[in-house]
């Protein structure tokens, strides 16, 4: 079955748009979804096994520092939005900016799960145990991704495509981009999935690791505040190799750079690593 996918802005954010038309945004229109779709059989305990097969990218996208969102949403408290364009064919790297920064494309899902058993409205926002909001870059082309189904039917959605993005997503938003998406559905009984799997079909950062990283750590008791501290450091190491502006560095990391989580097991410090390609300069 073929999505015809919206930006996760919902169409208000086009060509003609400036960093003035984030103060007008209309939230209740933010991260719209197809769907949801009956999956005649499916029963509360089943999975569904997506096969993600193609995507047909529009060409266009953005990405935005949005005020009040993001991982350093108080230290980036004005509006910023880049405009993409991109060859929806090839696929080649897309330019940022006039710095020469290239950032090298892979198409996935933002937005795919079911129905949640638990009674109420439930906000797009935040990801669950069934999926949702998870923005993981690799339910890409070729992946296979499992999901628990907790209600008759399943009623599986699935939007806000991105033609690129690192893991984290901390500015809050990746290259938000408009695309149709060709999946197959497979219902798998009895399978008592707790929480949505994924199979990738070979190597997730072949098209990022040819000129290696560059990398900063955030080291500390509290595993978020070191997030935050390896964010703000590759920002400042950004800013000073490569002459840009600490916003466009921030959006930059959101786009192509991932956090790790590099040491957990030595008390009372964690360690977090994040990772820039450094091709997107080379």
């Amino acid at each position: 079955m073929c999505f015809e996918c919206a930006d996760a802005s919902g169409g208000q954010i086009d060509a003609t748009a400036t960093a003035q038309t984030l103060a007008a945004l209309d939230f209740e229109r933010i991260n719209p979804l197809n769907g949801p779709v009956y999956v005649e059989g499916a029963e509360p305990g089943d999975a569904l096994k997506i096969t993600i097969n193609r995507f047909y990218p529009s060409g266009q996208g953005w990405t935005a520092n949005i005020p009040g969102f993001g991982l350093l949403a108080d230290q980036f408290r004005e509006p910023s939005l880049y405009l993409w364009r991109y060859d929806p064919v090839t696929l080649g790297p897309a330019l940022f900016g006039h710095q020469g920064a290239r950032v090298p494309l892979k198409p996935f899902i933002g937005t795919i799960g079911v129905a949640s058993a638990e009674p109420g409205l439930h906000s797009v926002v935040p990801p669950r145990r069934v999926g949702g909001n998870m923005d993981l870059r690799d339910v890409a082309m070729g992946s296979v991704l499992y999901l628990p189904v907790e209600v008759e039917g399943a009623l599986l959605s699935l939007g806000d495509t991105h033609a690129a993005q690192g893991d984290g997503e901390v500015c809050g938003t990746a290259i938000e981009s408009a695309m149709n998406v060709e999946i197959h559905v497979e219902l798998l009984k009895h399978t008592f999935l707790s929480a949505p799997r994924l199979t990738t079909p070979g190597p997730v950062t072949c098209h990022l690791d040819r000129a290696g990283y560059e990398v900063t750590t955030g080291i500390g008791p509290d595993l978020l505040q070191a997030v935050r501290a390896s964010v703000s450091y590759m920002i400042d190491l950004l800013c000073r190799l490569y002459q840009i502006s600490a916003v466009n560095a921030y959006m930059l990391c959101s786009v192509c750079g991932d956090l790790r989580i590099s040491e957990i097991v030595d008390m009372p410090n964690f360690i977090v690593s994040f990772y820039f390609p450094r091709i997107v300069f080379h």
